[in-house]
């Protein structure tokens, strides 16, 4: 009676491994089923609530899961995969986990049958070769210096975006800021650095026609005295210090012994004394604006203000850099190693603002501005959230056309291909590892497949129709146009992606999917809370009874 049950016991043993392999699956399917609806210019939008009570409205792979909060650890891997492709290349962030997602649920049938882990993953590597050897094949390179071109590939690629309604706005801001900053480093290099040198203003009121790209910077501070100190310069000549204006308190105590009257109004003197030297040394050159990181004493903004010089201070670093970059002044750390060179002459004009009931500065119409500001108009706080997401996803994109200017078809178009491709060349692979490697052609119509299911057409019909044309392989730019459903030519519709988010996607969905499936155990090295008095608690092993019954996703 006793051995049937022994050996069921062994045997589920055994299936551990297997066990885990499902549950990681399943938590990372229901990653992808997150956002799978967020995919393709039709797609729908998520709200959610944040930790600190606020709402989200957004599209935003990367946005929506960056609010979850998981406990599955497969899970979570999940999640990093958008990020690293976020900071990675900037867009593509909801195809990487769709995708990644449908390598596991095709390797699930794999597992099932008890093939080896590794057997897979071989399988897969050799198919992210073949993938990456196709989008060579099929890639075209472009003049980034074409401005029509640019702004066509901008578009198709935000056009997913919320911010897709508004025409050509946003991707003219991406392009204008983007080109604003590139830097040719010689040899057909270029470096766009977006997160130091582009600064993104987000200003409620207004219409968000009136966003625009500014030839230089705006920051929110406004003169230290403001009746005295000109509001407006033309072509000012700035200086910028990252030293205080004031006089400088001892390091640690200091005593001074005063044994006369006389004795204060000589410390004085000698403050007063030290400052004016200070303010002489910047005023030999002649300024027209003094910008500071630190403080500015009341009597130096007097000496400054005297000698008709506009001053700022307590400015962050950051926009500090900016303001270097875009009127050609270097940063200097004391008044009195101050040179010619030093001083900026690039900018236009010095301008101070109301917008709304505070006041902005205003350092535009910069000869040759290597860093800028976007500033962004619109009616509500969130819609200006959204729209500054979007914004990052279309410079991201615009930056990696400067850096790689090399296209592939979109809407589908890409994996199709490739899906094609693997699978022809599926027949000639030898071996165990032929079916897993077919699976994975199969696993790359899930791009094009969900585009599909989000236009609201017949998903069979439309997948049917697409296979057929690209079987034999003649028309690798046939897709799905993501308004309309229809099946169309991507050159003729516009609809293109840069060669290096795709490039990514790829390599990242599946050296995911490769690392989840090597996973054979979860150690949780979680202390669970314990009674009073009981000893140490050991690090758990999840057996296969708790895998399934994991909390995969919160409700």
């Amino acid at each position: 009676m006793h051995a049937p049950v022994l050996v069921l016991k062994d045997s589920l043993k055994r299936e551990s491994g297997t066990k885990v392999h499902h549950a990681n699956i399943q938590a990372s399917k229901a990653v992808a089923d997150i956002i799978r609806t967020t995919l393709g210019p039709r797609s729908m939008l998520k709200m959610l609530l944040d930790a600190s009570g606020g709402i989200v409205v957004t599209n935003d792979g990367n946005a929506i899961l960056r609010e979850l909060d998981v406990a599955h650890p497969a899970a979570k891997s999940m999640i990093e995969l958008s990020r690293t492709q976020d900071e990675e290349v900037g867009d593509g962030t909801t195809s990487v986990i769709i995708l990644a997602g449908e390598m596991l649920h095709v390797a699930e049938a794999f597992i099932d049958k008890s093939y080896h882990p590794t057997v897979i993953c071989r399988a897969y590597s050799k198919a992210l070769e073949d993938a990456l050897a196709v989008l060579d094949k099929i890639a075209m390179s472009i003049d980034v210096n074409d401005r029509a071109t640019m702004l066509g590939l901008v578009k198709s690629c935000i056009g997913t975006k919320f911010t897709s309604q508004f025409g050509d706005l946003i991707a003219d801001l991406a392009i204008d800021a983007t080109s604003t900053v590139g830097v040719d480093l010689g040899q057909g290099l270029r470096e766009v650095d977006i997160k130091k040198y582009i600064k993104v203003e987000k200003i409620p009121g207004g219409q968000l026609d009136d966003s625009k790209v500014l030839k230089g910077v705006m920051f929110n501070k406004d003169v230290v005295a403001p009746g005295k100190m000109r509001r407006k310069i033309v072509n000012p000549r700035i200086i910028l210090l990252d030293s205080p204006l004031e006089y400088k308190k001892g390091e640690n105590q200091t005593n001074a012994e005063l044994v006369k009257e006389e004795d204060w109004a000589v410390l004085l003197k000698m403050e007063e004394e030290y400052i004016q030297n200070m303010c002489m040394q910047i005023l030999k050159f002649k300024p027209d604006l003094v910008i500071t990181e630190k403080g500015l004493s009341d009597l130096a903004c007097h000496y400054l203000s005297k000698a008709g010089v506009s001053a700022i201070r307590r400015l962050r670093k950051t926009d500090n850099n900016r303001i270097a970059k875009a009127c050609g002044a270097v940063i200097v750390n004391r008044p009195d190693e101050l040179q010619e060179s030093d001083v900026g002459t690039g900018a236009g004009l010095f301008e101070v603002k109301k917008i709304g009931d505070e006041f902005f500065a205003f350092i535009v119409d910069c000869k040759e501005p290597k860093a800028c500001t976007v500033l962004l108009r619109g009616a509500s706080k969130d819609l200006l959230n959204e729209v500054e997401r979007n914004l990052q996803d279309a410079m991201s994109v615009a930056r990696n056309i400067l850096k790689n200017p090399k296209l592939v078809p979109g809407g589908g178009a890409t994996e199709l291909t490739v899906s094609a491709t693997l699978k022809q060349k599926s027949s000639s692979i030898e071996g165990i590892e032929k079916w897993p490697y077919e699976a994975a052609a199969i696993a790359f119509e899930a791009i094009p497949r969900t585009l599909a299911q989000n236009c609201g057409v017949n998903v069979i019909r439309t997948m049917t129709a697409l296979q057929g044309k690209h079987a034999n392989g003649d028309n690798a730019w046939t897709g799905i146009d993501g308004n309309t459903g229809e099946i169309c030519d991507m050159k003729e519709r516009k609809i293109w992606d840069a060669y290096n988010v795709k490039a990514q996607t790829f390599k990242t969905a599946i050296e995911a999917a490769s690392m989840l499936l090597r996973i054979d155990d979860i150690v949780s090295g979680i202390k669970k809370k314990q009674a009073p008095g009981a000893g140490p608690s050991k690090p758990t092993v999840e057996t296969e009874a708790d895998a399934d019954g994991e909390q995969i996703l919160p409700d």
